[in-house]
């Protein structure tokens, strides 16, 4: 019989004394980031009530969560996740908020499906969130600051990819489809899947032009030359309306002195059901997975009691 006290369960590890002092050191660094920035820390459970991430209109897909329960009998999760209970803290904690609020954390987060790649089950997250504005300006700031923190663990080499997930849902307002049929699509283009896209548009009747946009649509990445060519096309004005902001933030990037940097992908859509707008990952070589994402996400606080707009981003610790 194999003596299980020995070792450790598949996706978590010990890390070891040089190790751990350069983690903290890391760590150490990205807080002096974000409070240079004017963001201040708060700190969460590791344990919540599965309805704070399932339950009705989850959040996060339940084979993601590692789930238990009280000595009253009732659902608890270890927290896969650290922007939701900050959502839950700003509706529930403060009853006259004084906006805008910044805050931000570092702790640990845990995945029931991380497995591969050299992903792990439990890791660090570190990140911040800016409640209380819906601008360009507090996107590009979120950016800005996701940026700085990459380039204050030592990291010189890495690409952030900027999408707009209100130019999807525009496209997609435009060609008729079925809500169903929407999601397909966003699983597929958000994969580049081409192929697949291609199958599932051939079977519909829409206009070509917005047939050809639809196809496209894994392939629009790269410079701020994308944004240019769609102008003057058929999108809709909601999707007009997306680019417009993208471009605001990325002049505001690029007068920063960020644009080397940050590139647009407007197949990005992330798996997360709760972005409303801005949407961006970040990556680096040698590893097969975001090191950071982050996004707008409007609507995620109400659901906890409280209308309010917010952004921010988190990156991963372990994964740097």
């Amino acid at each position: 019989m194999k003596k299980w006290h020995i070792y450790t369960p598949d996706g978590v590890s010990d890390i070891l004394f040089d190790t751990c002092a350069k983690k903290r050191a890391m760590e150490a660094d990205i807080r002096r980031v974000f409070q240079l920035s004017g963001y201040r820390e708060l700190e969460t459970p590791s344990l919540e009530f599965y309805d704070v991430y399932g339950g009705d209109n989850a959040l996060i897909r339940q084979e993601q969560m590692y789930k238990f329960t009280d000595a009253q009998g009732r659902l608890l999760v270890l927290k896969p996740d650290m922007t939701i209970p900050v959502a839950r803290v700003a509706a529930t904690q403060f009853r006259n908020p004084v906006w805008p609020m910044k805050c931000f954390y570092i702790g640990n987060t845990f995945s029931a499906d991380e497995l591969g790649g050299g992903r792990q089950n439990e890791f660090t997250q570190a990140g911040i969130e800016l409640l209380g504005v819906n601008t360009p300006e507090a996107d590009a700031e979120i950016i800005a600051t996701a940026v700085q923190a990459v380039r204050a663990t030592g990291l010189e080499e890495f690409q952030i990819d900027v999408g707009q997930v209100e130019f999807f849902r525009g496209i997609m307002e435009e060609s008729g489809l079925l809500p169903e049929e929407i999601e397909e699509i966003r699983v597929l283009t958000d994969r580049k899947d081409f192929v697949g896209v291609a199958e599932l548009v051939a079977r519909h009747r829409m206009p070509e032009g917005l047939k050809a946009l639809i196809l496209d649509m894994p392939k629009l990445f790269g410079s701020r030359d994308i944004i240019q060519r769609l102008e003057g096309q058929p999108i809709g004005a909601r999707a007009t309306a997306a680019l417009e902001s993208l471009r605001t933030v990325l002049e505001i990037l690029e007068d920063r002195g960020m644009g080397a940097h940050v590139s647009i992908d407007l197949g990005m859509v992330q798996s997360l059901g709760y972005y409303t707008g801005i949407v961006f990952r970040g990556y680096t070589h040698g590893v097969g997975f975001p090191i950071l994402s982050g996004g707008r996400y409007d609507s995620l606080v109400s659901r906890f009691g409280m209308d309010c707009p917010a952004t921010g981003f988190s990156m991963g610790v372990n994964f740097i």
